[in-house]
C-alpha cells in the first residue's frame, strides 16, 4: 500500500541513510516491514537560526495496514502514484513547424517524439557551443549579436541564468519534464528538491543532449534562422516565411519564441493576429556578498551540508498599488548582461550547478501597470520596455555598460561604501534616479528601507544596485483557446513565456507540453 510522509526532519550532521529508522519511529512499526522508500521532496528549515534543519517528504510501502494512524496523524497520507502516460503512435502527412527553442518549444518537440511525430525546429540563434562563445564575446568586448545573446539561442532565455526547476504549478506534466530533465544529464535531485536549479554550466549539456535525441529522432532544427513573415490563408497557417527569403508550408505552427523576440511581435501585429497589452516588473539588481546573506538567513557564514543562502522578500504599498518584490535570486552567481537590441542595457542573473561564487544576485522590481505604457495598443508596454533599456544604456555611458551604484547611496543614507560587482561587460557608477521611471525608483526605495527590517544586514554598504532589469515576463500576451489555438488563426499555436502563458523553464515547459498534446490529440483524431 503506498503512503506519504510529511515533515521528516534531521540535523546538518545526520546522514540520509538514517532516515527508515526515523520513519519507522514515527509510524511506530519494526523498519523491516517499510519497502520502497523514496526521497520526494526535499528542503530546509531555517526558522530557528542558527540550528538548521533538513526537511523531508518520503513515499512508501508497508507490510501492514496504516489504516489507524492515517486518521490520527496529520503527517501521513495515502499516496496514489501516478500511472506513466501511454503514447499511441500517430502517423500523419500534417506539417508541424516550432519557432524557438526555449523551453516550450523544446518539450513540445520531446513530447511530439513521444507520438512518433517530428517537427521542423526554427531557431534565430546559433547552438548553445556557439552561443555561449558569442555571450562571452559580448560580456568581455561588449559586443551584441543581436540574433544569438543572452536571450536568443538554443535553450532560450534561461540557458544563461540560474537553471531553476521550480514551479509553482501542481500539474502532473511537472514530474514528466524534470524526468526529462534527469534523462538528458541533469542532477537526479531535481526531481525532488523544493528548490531544484540545473546551473547555467549543466544545464547547456542537457540542452546538447535533447538537440541529439531530436534528431536521432528525425526532427530538423535550422540554426541561425528567423522567422520573418507568415502566410495565412481564409483563415489558416499555411506557411512561414525564413530569413526574407523562404517559405516553408506548415499546417500546425507552435510559436515558442520567448519574452524578448520583439520582431516577432510586431509581425504578428501587422498580421492581426489579436494580441493584448500584459503588465510585467521593472526594476534593478542587487548584489551583496554571499558570506553576508548566508548570515542573514541561516545565522552563520557557511557551514557543511548547507547550500548558498537563499532569500524571497516582498512589500506592497497600499496607497499607491505598487508592489517591490525579489525575482530570479541567484546565490553564489553573478550579474550579467542580458541586452538582445543594439543600444538597450538589460541585466540578468546567473550561477553554476555549485553555485560558488563569492556574490549573491537577484533582482529587485516594481509592477508595471498598463496605464504606465507608452501609448495605446497591444504593444505599448513592449515601447516602455525598450525606451527604458535604452535610458539605461546612455546612463552606462555606452558599450553595453551598465549604470550602478552604492545601496546606501540610493538611499541616500550615510556611510556610502564602493561599487564591487561581477557585472560584466562592466559598469559606470552614477545615480540611478534617472534610469528608470520616478515610480519605480521611490516604490524600490521603500520596499529597500521594509526589507532591511525584514533581513537585519540587508541594507548596507557592502551591496550594489545595477540597472536595469526589464526583461521580467512578457509584455504581450497572444490571445488564445481552451485548445491553445489562436482565437484569430487556426493551426497557430502561441506557447510558452513570450505568448504571455509562463514564467519560467518548468512553466514553459510545461505549457509546450499540453500545445504539443492538443496537436497529437488532434492529429489522432483525423486518422482514417
Amino acid at each position: 500500500m503506498p503512503y506519504i510522509y510529511r515533515n521528516l526532519f534531521l540535523t546538518l550532521l545526520d546522514h540520509e541513510d538514517t532516515l527508515p529508522a526515523v520513519l519507522a519511529e514515527k509510524l511506530r512499526v519494526p523498519q523491516v516491514s517499510l519497502r520502497d522508500i523514496k526521497i520526494i521532496r526535499k528542503g530546509i528549515d531555517a526558522r530557528k537560526k542558527p540550528h538548521i534543519k533538513r526537511v523531508y517528504t518520503l513515499s512508501f510501502s508497508a507490510d501492514e495496514s496504516l489504516s489507524t494512524l492515517l486518521n490520527t496523524d496529520p503527517d501521513l497520507e495515502w499516496h496514489d502514484e501516478e500511472q506513466a502516460p501511454v503514447f499511441t503512435p500517430i502517423r500523419s502527412p500534417e506539417r508541424i513547424v516550432i519557432v524557438g527553442n526555449g523551453p516550450a518549444g523544446l518539450f513540445a518537440a520531446l513530447r511530439l517524439a513521444e507520438y512518433g511525430l517530428t517537427a521542423t525546429i526554427i531557431e534565430r540563434g546559433e547552438p548553445v557551443e556557439q552561443r555561449a562563445l558569442s555571450v562571452q564575446r559580448f560580456w568581455k568586448d561588449g559586443i551584441l549579436d543581436p540574433e544569438s545573446n543572452v536571450q536568443f539561442g538554443e535553450g532560450g532565455a534561461g540557458t544563461f541564468s540560474d537553471g531553476k526547476l521550480t514551479c509553482r504549478s501542481k500539474d502532473p506534466l511537472v514530474p514528466w519534464a524534470l524526468e526529462k530533465f534527469v534523462t538528458f544529464g541533469a542532477q537526479p535531485e531535481v526531481r525532488y528538491l523544493a528548490k531544484p536549479h540545473i546551473g547555467t554550466d549543466r544545464l547547456r549539456t542537457v540542452i546538447s543532449s535533447m538537440r541529439s535525441e531530436l534528431l536521432d529522432k528525425g526532427f530538423t532544427i535550422r540554426f541561425s534562422c528567423r522567422m520573418t513573415d507568415m502566410t495565412i490563408r481564409e483563415g489558416r497557417i499555411a506557411a512561414v516565411t525564413l530569413n526574407d527569403a523562404e517559405d516553408l508550408p506548415c499546417d500546425h505552427l507552435i510559436l515558442a519564441t520567448g519574452h524578448s523576440a520583439r520582431d516577432s511581435f510586431e509581425l504578428l501585429e501587422r498580421l492581426n493576429v489579436p494580441l493584448q497589452r500584459k503588465p510585467f516588473a521593472m526594476g534593478l539588481r542587487v548584489e551583496h556578498p554571499q558570506e553576508l546573506i548566508n548570515r542573514i538567513q541561516y545565522g552563520h557564514g557557511k557551514q557543511p551540508g548547507l547550500a548558498a543562502a537563499e532569500y524571497a522578500v516582498a512589500w506592497n504599498n497600499t496607497t499607491s498599488g505598487r508592489s517591490a518584490y525579489s525575482f530570479c535570486m541567484c546565490p553564489g552567481g553573478v550579474v550579467v548582461g542580458g541586452a538582445s537590441e543594439t543600444g538597450g542595457v538589460v541585466t540578468n542573473g546567473m550561477s553554476g550547478q555549485l553555485r560558488n561564487s563569492p556574490f549573491a544576485n537577484s533582482a529587485l522590481v516594481v509592477n508595471i501597470r498598463e496605464d504606465d505604457f507608452d501609448g495605446e495598443g497591444p504593444l505599448a508596454g513592449m515601447r516602455l520596455q525598450r525606451r527604458w533599456e535604452r535610458r539605461a544604456f546612455e546612463c552606462g555611458g555606452g558599450g553595453y555598460r551598465a549604470p550602478a551604484q552604492n545601496l546606501l547611496d540610493f538611499l541616500r543614507l550615510p556611510g556610502k561604501g564602493g561599487v564591487r560587482t561581477s557585472y560584466r561587460p562592466g559598469i559606470c557608477e552614477t545615480v540611478l534616479d534617472t534610469a528608470l521611471p520616478s515610480y519605480v525608483i521611490e516604490t524600490l526605495r521603500e520596499g529597500i528601507a521594509v526589507f532591511g527590517r525584514k533581513m537585519k544586514g540587508f541594507v548596507t554598504a557592502e551591496a550594489t544596485l545595477i540597472g536595469i532589469e526589464s526583461r521580467t515576463s512578457s509584455p504581450v500576451r497572444v490571445l488564445r483557446d481552451s485548445n491553445f489555438e489562436s482565437v484569430g488563426v487556426k493551426g497557430l499555436y502561441p506557447a510558452g513565456e513570450g505568448a504571455g502563458y509562463a514564467g519560467g523553464i518548468m512553466s514553459s515547459a510545461v505549457d509546450g507540453i499540453k500545445v504539443a498534446d492538443c496537436i497529437a490529440h488532434r492529429l489522432a483524431a483525423n486518422l482514417p
